[in-house]
């Protein structure tokens, strides 16, 4: 219970917006003694809040540490439910098996596991994801939406949606999506999801959302080979971004996208997706498993499928592929 007292103490000082708040007050609220409330605060201190005390009217907080701790998630939380149980690690291979493995176990829809370093992060086809200590965003949601397996990957969109949303809003940027699963800024790649699916034949039991996102790197921080393909919202705005608002931002808006998309399917958030799309109306290279062809992406259908014409005036449906925008 000590964790959840210390959570919405900082919960409540956040949001003061700089106004002072009585250690009286703070204790009345949480039915504390004013000495408990002394050593949350300290507690928080020694994690690397700053606080300004003033006589006679109370704490301010001052200045929060840009970490990814459950702590300083939970206290920007705005969600019904996601993320009320938040798996930290400092370092991990990779988030996703231990989210499939929680998934497995029963962990409830909106568990998130998040680290602050991935040894061996991955994207689609296996691809590496280079994920620098305490610089991005390497997180897997777990999703139990009640829909069949065939619409699993509709959730890859979705998920776009809710980033881009919370990235614009965050950092006062906006972002554009590259079907089925990049967020780009000027062309330059700045997230990636990957969907995985735990499923019976005819109903999902989980998904699981892993994201990436590069949020405060520097340029020295990208390997020499990716330099001229990847970004960060810090280089795109040039200020660092607080990457637990962002998150939990992401978090809201995944919660309700989800659940708009359980109740109504991906219509409703359809033209939200087009309108952050940077694929539709551009000349592609389209990369499946059995071919390589080339066209212009005209529209995505209901079901997320991208539609693709030929230069022959022949249109082709694209279910999964790794696409180029044509330059």
């Amino acid at each position: 219970m000590s964790g959840t007292y210390k959570h919405e103490i900082l919960k409540k000082l956040q949001h003061a917006n700089g106004e002072a708040i009585s250690g009286q007050q703070l204790a009345d609220d949480f039915e504390l003694s004013r000495t408990a409330i002394w050593k949350y605060i300290k507690q928080l201190e020694e994690e690397g809040y700053v606080f300004e005390t003033i006589r006679k009217k109370g704490y301010i907080l001052k200045s929060q540490p840009n970490l990814i701790d459950a702590l300083k998630i939970k206290a920007a939380l705005e969600t019904e439910t996601f993320g009320e149980q938040i798996i930290f690690k400092e370092t991990l291979p990779s988030t996703q098996p231990e989210a499939h493995q929680l998934a497995q176990q029963g962990a409830p829809a909106g568990t998130i596991v998040i680290c602050e370093e991935q040894t061996s992060g991955r994207g689609r086809m296996q691809r590496e994801w280079k994920s620098q200590k305490g610089k991005g965003i390497w997180m897997s949601v777990i999703l139990r939406p009640n829909v069949p397996p065939y619409e699993a990957p509709q959730f890859t969109l979705v998920a776009a949606v809710a980033i881009a949303k919370a990235i614009e809003e965050v950092a006062d940027i906006r972002p554009e999506i590259k079907w089925p699963n990049d967020l780009l800024i000027d062309g330059l790649k700045i997230t990636g999801i990957l969907t995985e699916l735990q499923a019976d034949p005819d109903r999902v039991n989980a998904l699981i959302m892993g994201i990436g996102i590069n949020v405060n790197h520097e340029t020295d921080d990208f390997p020499e080979d990716i330099r001229d393909i990847a970004t960060s919202l810090k280089l795109q705005t040039g200020k660092e971004i607080d990457r637990a608002k962002l998150i939990a931002r992401i978090l809201l808006h995944l919660e309700n996208y989800s659940n708009m998309y359980v109740e109504s399917g991906f219509q409703p958030i359809k033209k939200e997706w087009e309108n952050y799309s940077c694929t539709i109306g551009q000349q592609i290279k389209v990369s499946t498993i059995n071919e390589v062809f080339y066209g212009k992406a005209v529209a995505i259908t209901n079901d997320g499928v991208l539609k693709v014409q030929l230069p022959d005036g022949e249109t082709r449906s694209v279910y999964s592929a790794d696409i180029e925008i044509s330059k």
